[in-house]
């Protein structure tokens, strides 16, 4: 039975979903789940959960993602990319320093309107669906993150969605974003050209960073697809816990924990832990606080 996780490097113009229904069938396992969802028109990381692993994706979904984003200014589109209706197109006579005067609005928390090709939901339709029927809706400002924000340059061919054209007056620039859940990448670039007074949008984005993997340790699909024995690329799902501190239990403990008891452990600092069983098998992710350790979750099967 496979069991662990996988980190993809989805390829260009697959959903999400393309991606975890092909690894259904590599898998024989239905139970296949994502973190974070990539438009199609994104590469990069894509964490992919298999079998029982699937009940840590909601501690995936949480953590900061990086990108490395195509900003094309002078063109305004109504799904916020280059892949949609041209609204607007105008020279883009725009100066490196002018932009990053600009970048440093967009830097900490700020609102962010959700673009209305997106799959949010207001009143049970998401908004993609009510936009491809030309309808357009009120939506509330959500307030996001953006740890880091700057001009990327020096990036290797594989951190680099599009060619990278010379420095000076130009309408192409790339973004490194260090961001919160939630983030739109390409409601970032239009407000960043709505900004500078241009209008601008995304012309490509590479996820190149989540839930602490990097583009570096993704494999492809065809790498997982040709592999004679694909379960041995899983890795343990304890893994995607790994900045927590680990924790063995003594026999005793381990049968309450499986029970779903709380242990008395009076001694035990404050936080989360990684908790295995005294033959090293990792059983939860557990919470210590006032002197007890709970369990927040648990991985061992029933």
């Amino acid at each position: 039975m496979a069991n662990g996780l996988i980190i993809i490097h989805k390829p260009q113009d697959w959903t999400s979903m393309d991606v975890c229904a092909k690894l259904r069938g590599a898998f024989h396992e239905k139970r296949i789940g994502h973190a974070g969802t990539l438009d199609p028109m994104a590469t990069g990381v894509l964490p992919v959960f298999v079998g029982r692993a699937t009940r840590a994706v909601q501690f995936a979904e949480t953590g900061e993602k990086e990108y490395i984003a195509g900003l094309r200014l002078g063109l305004v589109t109504n799904t916020q990319d280059t892949s949609g209706e041209i609204l607007e197109e105008k020279s883009a006579q725009v100066t490196r320093e002018a932009l990053e005067g600009v970048l440093a609005r967009f830097r900490g928390d700020i609102d962010q309107v959700p673009p209305m090709y997106s799959a949010v939901k207001i009143n049970g339709k998401k908004l993609y669906e009510l936009a491809r029927k030309g309808v357009e809706v009120e939506r509330k400002p959500r307030r996001v993150t953006i740890h880091a924000l700057e001009l990327a340059e020096g990036l290797s061919p594989a951190e680099t969605p599009l060619p990278i054209g010379p420095a000076g007056l130009e309408s192409h620039h790339f973004l490194r974003v260090r961001c919160s859940k939630g983030t739109y990448i390409r409601t970032l670039c239009h407000d960043i050209g709505q900004a500078l007074g241009c209008g601008g949008c995304m012309s490509a984005l590479v996820r190149s960073a989540a839930c602490g993997f990097s583009l570096a340790e993704a494999l492809t699909l065809e790498q997982v697809l040709s592999a004679p024995h694909p379960e041995a690329l899983l890795r343990p799902v304890d893994t995607l816990f790994r900045d927590r501190p680990a924790l063995e239990l003594k026999a005793e403990g381990e049968k309450k924990l499986r029970n779903g008891m709380a242990l008395h452990a009076p001694k035990l600092s404050p936080g989360e832990y990684r908790v295995y069983g005294s033959d090293k098998t990792f059983l939860a992710l557990c919470r210590a606080e006032k002197g007890k350790l709970v369990t927040i979750k648990n991985f061992f099967e029933v």
